[in-house]
């Protein structure tokens, strides 16, 4: 007999409110979701913080989590959440760790992916801890960071080893350099990574559920043009190459929500930096892509929620991966077809593709619609004058409703100004 359910949505948010102000918008007006004879009410509320009996039943089928990536008493919530009453959850809080770099490019060396040589090299300035200068004296050996770096190569890269947003990362040229930057490290925990030199594209894959947009980025700009209108940057084969490599990083770390950097040099696919717990989704640096990465978000969660699928970031099945990416006897592009394999299966993505067309086959039009309205106009001009100074209000609204309305015209629609 068909039956009506309700699904909750939780937004755990920080500072943001572009993007949420958009999800928000959109789901309330998706309306009813039909699925297998019943019909489906889904909602959302942001998520406050707040101390939380260990037993107490949370309300969210479904959680997006953009916070406790550094805040702890959130993440602890989420552990609980998982742990004890299986709520679906963007992203895992178990993998924080991979995502501090090291663990996940360890891991990634083990599949066999094109990570540049990576050495890990001890603090210049040791912790706070008493016991340090015993341990140190008795087991810490001598190390020349010179002979290091000279195995590697000029030029290299010094960057964290839990870093993000290209904080403390150095391009390193010669000794002189590296000494200098090892120096004012302090405190951090450092890796000296090869550099490619000689790449053609810098790609930036944002990966949200079962979709993925591969872009042209430009690390040396500012925010506002680090995302290139780029259609067609990249051979057919490398574009999946790309998605093969997101996909599999998301499913192996049951991230859901990550965005990963590719260096392409020639047909190689040089990945870098793949681990985000809050990547970038504000409409003032994807401008033209933010209605797609909205759409996507909005129909992965409606998907998780109305079909019932289980929360995975508890059942980790890391061997599967292992036990491909040890085989000697398979090339570099067999293992990749396993790996695409057993992600696009981690990910339904034929069941999510099949449910978008038929649940929610009016979404698009939905997004459209409300892209090309003077509702949305209003949504983008509200963030740029909390985002810029004042005198640059016109310049930035000029921008990118140019921007976002190329994305409207292509699809044969006028945008209309508030």
């Amino acid at each position: 007999m068909p039956s009506d359910a309700s699904h909750l949505i939780g937004l755990l948010l920080g500072t943001e409110e572009d993007w949420p102000r958009a999800f928000e918008t959109l789901l309330s007006r998706v309306g009813q979701v039909k699925y297998k004879g019943s019909t489906h009410h889904v909602s959302s509320e942001r998520i406050t913080i707040e101390p939380f009996d260990l037993r107490d039943k949370p309300r969210y089928d479904l959680v997006v989590d953009r916070l406790a990536w550094w805040y702890f008493v959130p993440r602890e919530w989420l552990k609980k959440a998982a742990l004890m009453d299986d709520v679906y959850l963007l992203n895992s809080p178990f993998t924080f760790q991979a995502m501090e770099k090291h663990a996940a490019y360890a891991a990634m060396i083990r599949l066999g992916l094109k990570v540049p040589q990576t050495v890990l090299v001890p603090h210049k300035n040791p912790p706070e801890n008493t016991r340090f200068e015993y341990t140190a004296a008795k087991y810490n050996k001598p190390f020349d960071l010179g002979a290091i770096a000279a195995n590697i190569g000029y030029p290299l890269f010094m960057k964290p080893y839990d870093g993000g947003q290209w904080v403390g990362v150095t391009r390193i040229k010669d000794h002189e350099q590296l000494m200098a930057a090892y120096n004012e490290s302090g405190e951090r925990l450092m890796h000296l990574q090869e550099s490619i030199e000689g790449f053609d594209k810098f790609a930036r894959s944002l990966s949200i559920g079962a979709e993925t947009m591969v872009m042209d980025f430009q690390p040396d700009q500012p925010m506002h043009n680090r995302y290139s209108i780029s259609h067609g940057f990249l051979a057919p084969e490398t574009g999946e190459e790309i998605i093969t490599i997101s996909r599999l990083i998301n499913a192996f770390f049951r991230w859901e929500f990550n965005s990963c950097e590719t260096l392409v040099r020639g047909t190689e696919a040089h990945p870098i930096d793949y681990a985000n717990a809050s990547p970038d989704v504000a409409l003032t640096s994807l401008h033209y892509y933010f209605p797609w990465a909205i759409s996507a978000l909005l129909k992965w969660t409606i998907f998780c929620t109305v079909t019932g699928r289980d929360s995975r970031v508890v059942d980790m099945d890391t061997r599967r991966y292992f036990a491909v990416g040890d085989r000697e006897d398979l090339s570099y592009e067999e293992k990749l077809a396993a790996y695409r394999k057993m992600a696009d299966e981690h990910f339904q993505v034929e069941e999510y593709k099949a449910f978008c067309s038929t649940a929610l086959k009016h979404v698009d039009e939905l997004m459209l619609e409300w892209v090309s309205s003077s509702d949305f106009d209003g949504l983008l001009a509200g963030t740029v004058r909390e985002t810029y100074p004042a005198h640059e209000h016109e310049e930035f609204l000029e921008l990118f409703r140019g921007r976002v309305g190329l994305w409207v015209r292509e699809r044969g629609r006028t945008p209309q100004t508030a």
